[in-house]
């Protein structure tokens, strides 16, 4: 398979997710805001907080269509773009994908109908249980994406079948309770969080600016503060068990996040600023902390964190470990009961993975030299830059969002949001943020993950469909020119509900009914 070929389905896939998840972590933070103003309202009755889930619901009913429709065609392109990915691996990821749709987005497609128009149907309690299955659905969508994604990061439960020439579940609990796939999910829904949070944050700062529905602004604020410097709290420290997790099982991709080129005596330093040279295989400059990437990455002072050129000599030794299982492997498809080779492949074949990565210079792996080795080993290494990079803006953005988080729940204590306009103008600058750290997360996790499409088990190139670079070029056109004409039209609702504002929606002046309300008269 070409290398363009190769690097456009991988161009193709990159965009719609990246374009896909702006709408995720929307939705999954509004939904769970929804629920905390939802359940307030029924605690106290007060027709505001009514008001408040049905304007921040309609804002979450636009995120959610959008992300529905760009959701559907990543799941075509498995099989238009990724043909033997998903023949290799399908058993596994098929049935996670496969319960995602049964139990979370059947769900919450199900209840998000009576959400809308369930007001004036259901009971207070009632329509509240069913805004708690919408939030349920959305966070139990990602669980199970998170889960399948996690199996492509760290893949057990699973076995190579000589026969069959795939991938088969021997244990389906490994491969839920996967600890990688539960620090991502547990780290990504946080992120989530702060994404629903900010944005309500942003926009009722946006009607403080204006003059407008101060009191709207207000509590949706406060919401918003609180909930979200819990959850900002909660991804840093769930950032921090998912590098964990990195360094138990993903070692490439944690040297390569911190640009660490040579193994240094533990506990390691951390390099807070530096720029790697590729080509060099060294960092031009650095400036380190001392302990603390031996502390975070293996919460001891005694345990090394491994550098990329020690590894990289450790894949060598995969590799010829894999060439053996490799060559047993022909030997089984001639002769299914040969002895010898089957004994092989129960020691080296979780090593085949490894024997492939030669494919990628030579169509046959035959007379393999200690240089082929050498090339197929340092393949392994990711764009040590971009990782290193994104990582660090990322983090920088998570340690901004606690502190806006943290002096919003300051200004919320002492209801002083309209005197300090500086923060206002902050909070609402602020509104791309969120998203900007949530898309560097995903390139961390998945450019940090080649050159595997499953870590270890198959190269990424080896993966895609035979497909032409014309075909190619057409779909990433259209997909192009598709998902602008989405953002357009998502921007044009949102912009135009925002500017409406919650009177305008609901059909009566909330400030004007709040100042006129008794607080203790229920709606």
């Amino acid at each position: 398979m070409s290398d363009t070929i190769v690097e456009l389905s991988r161009l193709q896939f990159a965009i719609t997710a990246l374009y896909h998840f702006l709408f995720v972590p929307l939705t999954i933070g509004l939904s769970i805001l929804l629920v905390i103003m939802e359940t307030v309202y029924v605690m106290t009755g007060r027709a505001i907080w009514k008001d408040m889930v049905k304007f921040w619901g309609v804002l979450f009913g636009i995120n959610f269509a959008m992300g529905v429709a760009t959701g559907i065609t990543m799941e075509f392109q498995f099989g238009t773009n990724w043909a033997y990915f998903s023949h290799y691996i399908g058993d596994v990821f098929g049935a996670a994908l496969a319960i995602e749709g049964m139990m979370a987005f059947f769900l919450e497609a199900t209840f998000v109908g009576l959400f809308f128009f369930g007001w004036d149907r259901l009971s207070k309690v009632g329509h509240l249980i069913v805004t708690c299955l919408v939030a349920l659905g959305s966070n139990f969508s990602a669980l199970w994406i998170l889960i399948a994604n996690g199996w492509m990061q760290n893949p057990v439960g699973a076995a190579f079948n000589p026969e069959t020439m795939r991938m088969e579940v021997t244990d389906f609990y490994a491969i839920i309770f996967n600890d990688v796939a539960q620090a991502k999910f547990v780290h990504t829904i946080s992120a989530g969080y702060v994404t629903g949070s900010i944005f309500v944050l942003a926009v009722s700062a946006f009607y403080f600016l204006q003059g407008r529905h101060r009191e709207f602004a207000k509590r949706s604020m406060t919401v918003a503060a609180s909930f979200g410097l819990a959850s900002a709290l909660s991804v840093v420290v769930l950032g921090d068990e998912s590098g964990y997790a990195a360094t138990e099982h993903q070692k490439m991709k944690l040297a390569a996040i911190e640009a660490e080129w040579e193994t240094h005596p533990p506990p390691a330093g951390f390099n807070l600023i530096a720029w790697p040279d590729v080509e060099r295989r060294e960092n031009s400059f650095e400036v380190k902390i001392p302990w603390l990437l031996g502390l975070i990455a293996t919460r001891s002072i005694n345990t090394e964190v491994l550098g990329i050129k020690d590894l990289v000599e450790k894949t060598k030794g995969h590799v010829k470990r894999g060439l053996r299982a490799y060559k047993a492997l022909q030997i089984l498809r001639q002769d299914k009961t040969n002895k010898a080779a089957l004994a092989i492949m129960e020691i080296d074949g979780k090593f085949l993975g490894y024997a492939l990565l030669l494919k990628k210079r030579m169509k046959e792996i035959k007379n393999v030299t200690p240089k082929d080795i050498e090339l197929a080993a340092w393949d392994t290494v990711p764009n040590v830059l971009v990782l290193f990079w994104s990582f660090r803006i990322m983090v920088g953005l998570g340690m901004f969002f606690i502190l806006l988080f943290g002096v919003g729940f300051v200004l919320s204590a002492r209801r002083s949001f309209e005197k300090n306009r500086w923060y206002l103008w902050i909070a609402l600058l602020s509104l791309p943020f969120p998203w900007i750290a949530s898309e560097l997360g995903w390139i961390v996790a998945e450019y940090g993950r080649q050159p595997w499409v499953i870590e270890g088990i198959l190269p990424t190139f080896l993966g895609v469909s035979n497909v032409s670079v014309g075909q190619l070029t057409f779909s990433i056109t259209g997909f192009v020119i598709f998902y602008s004409a989405l953002a357009v039209v998502d921007l044009y609702l949102i912009i135009k509900y925002i500017r409406r504002g919650p009177d305008a929606y609901l059909g009566h002046n909330t400030d004007d009914q709040i100042a006129a309300r008794p607080l203790h008269v229920m709606p």
